[in-house]
């Protein structure tokens, strides 16, 4: 007789991250979960049949019913079908010694062989379950530990080193490409979620509810103009999903405009020729990805199209001037810490919507209304069209804050009101929990995007600190 594989119950949903399913599928297409494990499904079986006599325990004297069975006093299996570990022991009195339940005694000759105990030696200790303490009674896991080396053949073997174990299963080992050889559950990135805070400036970045990795990426730093000033440095790129290698393009950006800035800054290059610049070595480098071995072919005539790209965003703080530089969709707003002033979106975004509205076609409700409005005209990579960078300086009469962000938050905070609203009033004082918060506020509004979010403290200089 052929055996046959269990047949599964029909899944709408994966059980790791709920995205939808498709007939027939085996592993889920978002994170990888293995479908073939599922359990069906438990037939509803009631414990004891309609209309049966139920002998419940007689009580005694004091009028308490009787004692009843603990589990592992009587041989018997588990919803598994295992036999149950037989953790229960049974007393006779209060003052009784623990006596070995029938299930115990089974057990120990099977843990000892024929000899007993007392021809094996006293008996290791096993590892209780998660939280549950020794001689507690408590399940027992029958699973081989996961804090364990390898089981092969009985015989322990130790995992090579920086072999990393699967967060589902905790037992098979993850392969080069990030999934479980034992369950084929993928792992999370390291990607997934950032946080970074350096002096006062801070970053975070989360890959949101819906994508299946973060393509996003941002850079933070601070350096000493030629003068002793501290310049502070925000930059923030969100990599184009229909492009490929999304996520390297975002990292190779930021990296590549924060070093550059950090180098022209500290010889004393002016702070917007420098952010200008910045976004050029960007762009050269995420048109360097498109030229590495095997992300094109070498002679390929199409091998510019669908390259590595990402949008920029960028902002610097020095002295009292605040420089911005961008190109693509992702933003910059100002936000006063007093509120007493307006805020303002300090970039324009190479859309289609933008266009629109800077040619007077469309109004600017409706321009964002439409499905082509988040269209981008600009970015960086191989097969842009023509790059372009975006800088301006502004000089600020009183403190405030610069959120940098990628689409992922102003989809939902769309309007400076918007986001001044959202942004806590303490954030020059704790940029971190600033940037959290509004990290918070995408996912709470559904993220359907990646969300990365910087926020710079900007203090307007005392006018004559340091004079007599």
């Amino acid at each position: 007789m052929t055996p046959q594989m269990p047949q599964q119950a029909a899944w709408s949903k994966c059980p790791g991250c709920e995205e939808p399913l498709e007939s027939g599928d085996l592993f889920c297409g978002a994170c990888g979960y293995d479908l073939s494990v599922v359990p069906e499904p438990p037939r509803d079986r009631p414990t004891v049949a309609m209309g049966t006599q139920v002998d419940w325990p007689e009580a005694d004297a004091s009028g308490r019913p009787g004692a009843s069975q603990r589990p592992g006093e009587v041989p018997g299996t588990d919803s598994g079908g295992r036999e149950l570990p037989g953790a229960a022991v049974r007393f006779d009195g209060p003052d009784a010694a623990p006596a070995p339940s029938p299930v115990q005694e089974a057990g120990a000759a099977a843990r000892f062989g024929p000899g007993g105990p007392e021809a094996a030696g006293p008996e290791a200790p096993r590892p209780a379950g998660p939280g549950s303490a020794p001689g507690s009674g408590a399940f027992e896991p029958t699973a081989p530990d996961p804090r364990a080396a390898g089981h092969s053949g009985g015989h322990a073997t130790a995992p090579p080193p920086g072999t990393k174990l699967c967060v589902a299963c905790r037992a098979g080992h993850v392969d080069p490409d990030g999934y479980c050889e034992n369950c084929g559950h993928a792992q999370p990135r390291e990607r997934d979620h950032m946080e970074q805070e350096l002096g006062s400036v801070a970053a975070v970045s989360d890959r949101g509810l819906r994508h299946h990795r973060n393509e996003d990426s941002f850079a933070v730093s601070s350096t000493a103009l030629p003068d002793g000033s501290p310049a502070v440095i925000a930059i923030v790129c969100d990599g184009v999903s229909s492009a490929t290698r999304p996520d390297d393009a975002s990292s190779a950006a930021a990296s590549s405009a924060n070093e550059h800035l950090l180098e022209s800054l500290a010889r004393g290059t002016h702070p917007q020729q420098a952010m200008h610049d910045a976004i050029l070595a960007a762009a050269s480098a995420v048109n360097s990805l498109a030229a590495e071995p095997g992300a094109a072919m070498e002679h390929d005539p199409h091998r510019h199209q669908n390259a590595p790209a990402c949008t920029l965003v960028g902002a610097v703080a020095a002295g009292d001037l605040l420089v911005v530089g961008w190109v693509g969709d992702s933003r910059a707003y100002w936000v006063p810490d007093d509120r007493g002033g307006p805020p303002a979106r300090l970039t324009e975004d190479d859309s289609w919507a933008a266009q629109m509205v800077s040619a007077g076609l469309m109004s600017e409700a409706e321009a964002y209304a439409d499905e082509r409005a988040h269209a981008i005209t600009g970015w960086l990579g191989a097969d842009a069209y023509e790059l372009e960078p975006h800088t301006a300086s502004f000089k600020p009469d009183r403190p405030g804050v610069v959120v940098v962000c990628t689409d992922g938050l102003w989809n939902y905070a769309e309007a400076p009101e918007d986001m001044a609203q959202v942004l806590p009033a303490d954030a020059a004082g704790r940029p971190l929990h600033g940037a959290q918060v509004l990290v918070g506020h995408a996912l709470d509004g559904g993220g359907h995007d990646n969300v990365t979010v910087a926020v710079l403290p900007f203090a307007v200089p005392r006018q004559g600190a340091g004079s007599a």
